[in-house]
């Protein structure tokens, strides 16, 4: 079963970067940047690097895993926290960007809020559930 990787990226103004999806017929939604594991992937590590990469043109800085689940699709999917000082969300690469089916790929900065993350529809929830618990718990901040 395929193996999935996202980084949550913590930026140095103690903001959350999470990719906004736009598609028809379907209220907002947002979801932490990362993708698929490839066979060429020296490991999940490096599919995440490799994913940060092609979806916001920046380069992380990976901190630890911080959870994982299986989605509904029966795939397991790794959380890792990371943190990003720069990124460049117009020379982004991957190949959802280059088709016009996938509807609207936005990055926004939420702040690492508690109220903030409870404001935007993040999926899946279970991982909105576990960021908040982690910000309680003051896990979750930016480097210094």
């Amino acid at each position: 079963m395929k193996q999935r990787v996202r980084a949550i990226l913590i930026t140095q103004n103690n903001t959350l970067l999470l990719m906004r999806r736009v598609r028809p017929g379907i209220d907002p939604y947002w979801v932490i940047i990362g993708g698929g594991v490839e066979d060429t992937d020296a490991s999940r590590e490096a599919a995440l690097l490799r994913e940060v990469r092609e979806e916001i043109a920046g380069e992380a800085e990976i901190t630890r895993l911080l959870h994982q689940l299986k989605n509904a699709k029966g795939e397991t999917e790794y959380f890792y926290l990371a943190h990003i000082g720069k990124w460049n969300f117009d020379d982004r690469t991957g190949p959802e960007f280059q088709r016009d089916d996938r509807g609207e790929y936005l990055l926004d900065e939420i702040p690492l809020t508690t109220e903030a993350l409870a404001s935007v529809n993040l999926l899946p929830e279970e991982i909105s559930n576990v960021l908040i618990g982690a910000l309680e718990r003051g896990e979750l901040h930016a480097t210094v």
